[in-house]
């Protein structure tokens, strides 16, 4: 499977995951729990992590990577002491079903088809060494064709994550410094990876330790090497992330990148998602 189309994948799936972090739907929802919602982070910890049950904060750092294990500890464990993670899958669905119903163009009783080779494929994931691709491959599938998109999608998602991690790691890229190297090369700014709960001597650390290795220049910008370094993690992410759409094979992922060509552009008219973001869709 052709490594750019791999890519053109995780991107048309990625928004269809993400609005679960910004619909108000979901802010709804989460409040209807107890979870605060002034900000995002509450309810986030809490849909994301509850694939894996009521687990600590250290499994959770260690399983999300770029946020500081400081930051996760504010919101696990104590998100399993407002709802278990049962009711938060189930809150989660929720919010997902009632914003896919009353978002303009999702055409939710037309997504039968891309729901059912999206299921293909993530039906098709490997989950070994990948705990939160797995963890929500184990849960059981919605009746719902949109809904059957969006676990689809969510898997996908956290498979593509998972591997990418282990591109991480053998780059030899701490969490901190995945997120300065990341920034280096243009990815996002600086403020927009402080929301990972770094503090500023962390973050200048991580650079001192990336400018000693000659991948990043004074000034934080990327050098050559740092560049390489960092094209070499997404070449080999997309390849990690292949193998559910070689098994769905080359005809039927193209059918799905066609199907999902209106979900994709109803949920970016939306304007729910943020522009610039983490995972540097639309820059790598």
């Amino acid at each position: 499977m052709d490594v750019m189309r791999v890519r053109r994948m995780w991107h048309l799936l990625e928004p269809v995951h993400a609005v679960l972090y910004y619909a108000p739907e979901a802010f709804e929802e989460a409040a209807a729990l107890g979870y605060g919602t002034e900000e995002r982070w509450p309810s986030y910890f809490a849909w994301r992590a509850a694939p894996l049950g009521p687990v600590g904060a250290g499994r959770v750092a260690s399983a999300f990577y770029s946020f500081s294990p400081a930051m996760v500890e504010r919101y696990v464990p104590a998100a399993w002491r407002v709802a278990a993670p049962g009711d938060v899958l189930a809150a989660r669905l929720r919010a997902v079903d009632r914003f896919y119903r009353r978002l303009p163009g999702a055409d939710v009783g037309g997504l039968d088809r891309a729901a059912a080779l999206a299921r293909r494929a993530a039906e098709a994931a490997v989950h070994a060494g990948r705990p939160l691709a797995a963890a929500n491959a184990a849960l059981e599938w919605p009746d719902a064709p949109h809904l059957v998109l969006w676990q689809a999608a969510t898997i996908l998602r956290e498979h593509r994550g998972d591997g990418h991690l282990a591109a991480l790691l053998t780059a030899g890229l701490d969490p901190v410094e995945a997120l300065v190297s990341f920034a280096a090369i243009g990815a996002a700014s600086a403020q927009t990876f402080a929301s990972r709960g770094w503090s500023e001597d962390e973050w200048a650390a991580a650079r001192e330790r990336l400018a000693a290795r000659g991948l990043v220049a004074e000034g934080g910008t990327a050098t050559g090497a740092g560049r390489a370094l960092r094209a070499e993690v997404e070449r080999r992410t997309d390849e990690l992330a292949a193998g559910p759409w070689s098994v769905l094979g080359e005809q039927d992922t193209a059918r799905l990148s066609e199907l999902l060509g209106g979900i994709w552009v109803a949920v970016l008219g939306s304007g729910l998602l943020p522009r610039e973001n983490t995972l540097g869709v639309g820059k790598v």
